[in-house]
């Protein structure tokens, strides 16, 4: 076996670098968002205990719709470039070029087994460039095709060491092989088949056997008349080994997998669910169907599934002389490998083997899988197929007749397929050109349909997204999740009418109960979402409330384990009032899956609801130790603390404030909040720069002006209030509070009587039962020495709060004032400051000390597996202006030592009045 010098290296790195060095520029497109942008395990949070107990996707392999894809080394790669970049596609794509020139060079020092130096440059070259590889190289999914590839050559090259001299066993190789095979496993289920090739290369190449030998050896033994020669028996020891091996790893493997294969639809593989001879004919002409795209490349699809191929219903079929001649010329190559000893049968051996082999568990012959074509499985086949080209040119160049139309025809072929590679990879680009590129090819695929909408719907061009899922239902009219897709769409263009008869064309199309008859339907959980995507549509109707929880249980009973009808059905049963069943809708959800840090909080604000602050804290907290970046979380565990009062948990709400704006640095709320903490704790300097960032972020946020300019009130500084409460008003001219705390430092601050009087003038226009506002103007009418008004004033908001001792009191004084001779030019009684409306003595029924604007987001998360992102988990909401009174004890016993102090106060007015 001859070595791979550094200059082919160089060689052979420089071509994958000049085909693939584009693909660095596409992003996570396809297959690539269910294993990259949405699997968890991705991320250093995640246990890495998980990666072995969920699929490739992210899924525990105990649930149904688990694939079932088993390859944690690969996601432990994905994990790394987490590590390294986040979510960022440029090092995933890196690394992914990086893999397929290791497995190019390793090629290409297997080809050296059986072929010469330069035939096997050009049968590595032929693999390097070749246009079928885009979707494993470019498609950052298709790493488990390279990882898997790495592994399976390193194990077959390690086999080949293990014939010693004369002919013994070298059982180091042999170990080496085992493990490198488990590994390869570990990275794509198809890695497995190397043992096949290790046995035929034992029995084949290394022993030297031919098919005729075997045969002759087995009769004699049979008939008695020879023994087993040794080398056979050390061979047959060899092979057991292997056998057992590999045995060992299926056993395991299907432990793994718990022994349930993964469920597919007939969408999936309409061959599959067909009956015979439809489906032995269709699955026999995928051979040479994927054989052709080895062949000639020139159009590339990324999606085989539906409609791509249509069944073979017949033996008149044209396109079964396809199959024919397939399987006539690979029985012609089989014989000729198996029949004769020489070096050229033993090339063409190796070469079918490693495009069979590897093949077999994607052929549908043994087991249906989950596609009709996929280029990414051609990954390892093409090897063998570079090597029977490889082989054929070294046998037409030797001649001199062809030696130049050879070379010329080679050279034409790499750099045509370079040319088609470096294109193709732009087809990678995004998921819309992507599914544009495939429906050139194909247009009979209603999945392609689909996804062409789905990337437009991504980027909210609704029209243009409708278009294409209208016409996935014309080309697959029974397609459930294409109707679905159409009534999400028109639901978003806020076309209710037509969304919901789009979802009841989908809801008609689900396997239909028959009364009187028991039966078992398999149905796909995501066509499920039917009902719940059509209850979300009609509960926006008041009306049709029950209607919407019909049909939520209505999919629990197809599907008791069906978790996200529990999850919207909780959330409706909230909106009709209906606490205490919306807990057992919850409670059964993390009874399905109790890792869910959604379903936790959805179960606190159930809490809060029942008027449980304590559940809902406990519940916060198990959602924020299960994700603790979970915002809504963060923010109403917060503000739960906040208001509960408790001095000692004002430190936790204010770390998980800031760890909510650290996630939302442009959320105004929790600066806001964080504002409020502050003002809690007596840090006013802190809580102004909190509000400003707040306002900063929204210039009209309500409460946070309302409370900085009461801030500036309470602390001495109304003058600067007065620009804060201006700005304010603008906003909202109606604000009462605000126009009360302005006319108050109007009057008491500006002495400006008559910007005091207009303000509360409007308050009564907005409120004529206002007492404050009624008071104050009062109080302007005797600054303004009209004590006969002044009067009527009094006598009028006496009426509207009878029981407030000090109204009646300045009542009085101004009746005495009026009937005395004298006059003192010095207000009898102060108006009711805003600053002052907690204290008791003056507006006992007003608060305006403690605002909460943005309290609580007690917004339910909802979930969804639809594609659509108005379905998914919602952006958090804004509660604007709910303002929530908040007293603590040592709040309570200030505002009380403060109505003493103006108790004193109007005392001493009086006795001024009186002439004492």
């Amino acid at each position: 076996m001859a070595d791979v010098n550094l200059k082919e290296i160089t060689l052979i790195v420089g071509v994958v670098t000049a085909c693939y060095w584009n693909s660095l520029f596409c992003g996570f497109v396809f297959d690539d968002v269910s294993a990259i942008l949405d699997n968890k395990d991705l991320h250093p949070s995640t246990p890495l205990k998980t990666l072995f107990q969920n699929d490739f996707w992210g899924t525990p392999m105990s649930e149904e719709r688990s694939h079932k894809s088993y390859r944690p080394l690969t996601v432990l790669t994905f994990r790394l470039n987490y590590l390294l970049s986040e979510l960022k596609p440029m090092s995933y794509h890196l690394l992914n070029m990086i893999f397929h020139a290791v497995v190019s060079v390793i090629f290409l020092k297997v080809c050296k087994l059986f072929l010469d130096n330069k035939s096997s440059v050009i049968a590595s070259l032929l693999f390097a460039v070749h246009p079928v590889h885009t979707e494993a190289v470019t498609g950052v999914v298709g790493r488990a095709e390279l990882l898997s590839s790495i592994f399976f050559l390193a194990a077959f090259l390690s086999y080949t060491r293990s014939k010693g001299p004369d002919n013994s066993i070298v059982w180091t190789p042999v170990a080496l092989t085992v493990f490198l095979v488990a590994v390869a496993t570990l990275c794509k289920e198809q890695g497995i088949t190397v043992v096949g090739i290790c046995c035929v290369y034992e029995v084949f190449i290394a022993q030297g056997y031919t098919l005729p030998l075997l045969c002759t050896t087995a009769g004699q033994f049979l008939r008695g008349k020879g023994s087993i020669p040794f080398s056979m028996l050390q061979t047959l020891v060899k092979l057991i080994v292997l056998m057992f091996s590999t045995l060992l790893l299926v056993v395991i493997r299907v432990q793994v997998i718990q022994s349930q294969l993964p469920v597919f639809t007939r969408f999936d593989n309409p061959a599959a669910v067909s009956p015979t001879p439809t489906r032995q004919l269709t699955f026999n002409y995928l051979l040479p169907v994927n054989a052709w795209l080895l062949l000639n490349p020139s159009e590339l699809c990324c999606d085989w599934t539906m409609g791509t191929i249509p069944l073979i219903e017949s033996l008149l079929d044209i396109r079964n002389l396809a199959t024919f001649t397939f399987f006539c010329v690979l029985g012609a190559l089989g014989v000729f490998s198996l029949r004769y000893s020489g070096d050229a049968s033993k090339t063409v051996l190796m070469a079918l083997c490693l495009m069979a082999l590897p093949f077999i568990p994607a052929s549908n012959l043994f087991f249906p899988v989950g596609f009709v074509v996929a280029e990414r499985v051609l990954y390892v086949p093409s090897m063998g197929f570079c090597i029977l080209v490889a082989h054929g040119w070294q046998k037409i160049s030797t001649k001199s007749v062809f030696k130049k139309l050879s070379w010329i025809c080679l050279s034409m072929v790499i750099l045509t397929h370079s040319l088609k590679t470096f294109h193709r990879n732009w087809d990678w680009e995004s998921e819309y050109t992507l599914f544009m590129s495939a429906l050139k090819v194909n247009k009979n695929n209603a999945k392609l349909w689909n996804n062409v909408g789905h990337a437009l719907e991504n980027e909210k061009n609704f029209e243009r997204a409708l278009k294409y899922f209208v016409q996935a239902t014309h080309v697959q009219p029974d397609d459930i999740g294409a109707h679905m897709n159409v009534g999400r769409t028109y639901k978003n263009l806020n076309r209710t009418k037509e969304a919901e008869e789009s979802y009841m064309m989908a809801k008609s199309l689900m396997p239909q109960i028959i009364p009187g008859k028991k039966y078992a339907a398999r149905i796909a959980p995501n066509h499920l979402n039917v009902y719940i995507n059509l209850a979300n549509l009609i509960r926006a109707n008041e009306s049709r409330l029950e209607e919407a929880d019909q049909l939520y249980r209505q999919a629990i009973s197809m599907r008791p384990d069906f978790k996200q009808a529990y999850i919207s059905r909780g959330e409706l049963l909230l909106k009709m009032n209906k606490p205490l069943k919306a807990k057992e809708a919850y409670l059964k959800a993390l009874e399905l899956d109790r890792n869910n840090a959604d379903l936790w909080y959805n179960l606190a604000i159930v809490y809060i609801e029942l008027k449980e602050p304590n559940e809902a804290l406990k519940n916060f907290n198990r959602a924020l130790e299960l994700n603790p970046k979970h915002k809504l979380a963060l923010f109403n565990s917060a503000i739960l603390m906040q208001e509960s009062g408790e001095v000692k948990l004002r430190p936790e709400a204010r770390k998980r404030l800031l760890s909510y704006i650290n996630e939302e640095p442009l959320d105004a709320n929790g600066y806001f909040n964080l504002g409020m903490l502050a003002m809690d704790d007596k840090k006013d300097n802190e809580a102004e720069i909190w509000m400003k960032k707040a306002i900063k972020l929204q210039a009209d946020f309500r409460s946070a002006l309302f409370n900085l300019a009461l801030l500036y009130s309470q602390t001495a500084k109304e003058l600067k209030a007065l620009p804060i409460l201006e700005e304010l008003l603008r906003y909202y001219p109606d604000h009462i509070k605000g126009l009360i705390l302005k006319g108050d430092i109007l009057m008491n601050q500006k002495k400006d009587i008559l910007g005091a009087k207009k303000c509360f003038e409007k308050i009564l226009e907005m409120d004529p039962s206002n007492v404050q506002g009624k008071h104050n103007l009062c109080v302007v009418y005797f600054e303004e020495k009209d004590l006969l008004k002044a009067e009527r004033c009094l006598v009028e908001t006496l009426a509207l709060a009878p029981h407030e001792e000090y109204i009646q009191r300045h009542l009085s004084i101004v009746r005495d004032k009026i009937s005395s001779s004298g006059y003192v030019e010095q207000p009898i009684f102060p108006t009711s400051k805003t600053s002052d409306v907690e204290e008791g003595d003056k507006i006992p029924a007003e608060s305006v000390k403690e605002i909460r604007g943005e309290s609580r987001q007690t917004q339910i998360v909802k979930t969804s597996d639809n594609k659509s992102p108005s379905e998914s988990n919602k952006q958090l909401g804004k509660n604007r202006d709910k303002e929530t009174p908040h007293k603590t004890a040592k709040d309570i016993k200030e505002i009380e030592k403060k109505r003493v102090a103006a108790l004193k106060r109007l005392e001493e007015i009086e006795r001024i009045l009186n002439g004492e």
